[in-house]
């Protein structure tokens, strides 16, 4: 069993300590300004360039996360949290704002990490069989650029279509 695996099954902290349900606990600010767990919540094949004792998925990884409900409801409270932080809500299907989206404000100011950390959120969910979330969460981000409140880029907003694997990057 690879080292994510055991993390995310909760058996096995990340290379600071930490088990998955810290990570869980972890406040707004801490989620703002801890910069090494968005790597383990949300894994990708690819190195961190923020943190590279991060682990890597492999397939064998991508086949237990689709075979097992139980990581794919743990990667799904990731995508939760995640949401919370930036002032959304999963309901539905859909992601919507949440009662803070505009207090959250300063989550989306760009630029900032957190738009890194949606690329990565939105890349990994895709790939470990949350892609019906990772979709919504894209066709949220699309409704709020198009409402022209955000900022979104043109450049930030192909990144995100190439995550969710609706264009390139």
């Amino acid at each position: 069993m690879s080292r994510l695996v055991e993390f995310y099954r909760g058996v096995a902290p990340d290379t600071e300590g930490r088990m998955f349900a810290d990570l869980w606990a972890f406040s707004d600010d801490e989620m703002e300004s801890i910069h090494d767990f968005i790597q383990w919540m949300f894994p990708l094949r690819e190195p961190s360039r923020f943190n590279p004792d991060a682990p890597l998925v492999t397939d064998a990884d991508v086949e237990t996360f689709r075979a097992d409900p139980a990581m794919r409801q743990s990667l799904r409270r990731s995508f939760e949290k995640f949401l919370a932080f930036l002032g959304l809500a999963f309901e539905g299907g859909k992601v919507v704002e949440g009662p803070d989206f505009e207090a959250k404000g300063e989550v989306w100011r760009y630029p900032n990490h957190n738009w890194l950390r949606i690329t990565r959120v939105l890349a990994s969910t895709r790939m470990l069989g949350l892609e019906d979330e990772g979709l919504a969460f894209f066709e949220f981000l699309r409704r709020l650029r198009d409402g022209g409140r955000s900022g979104i880029d043109p450049s930030t907003f192909r990144y995100w279509e190439g995550a969710a694997g609706r264009g390139r990057p």
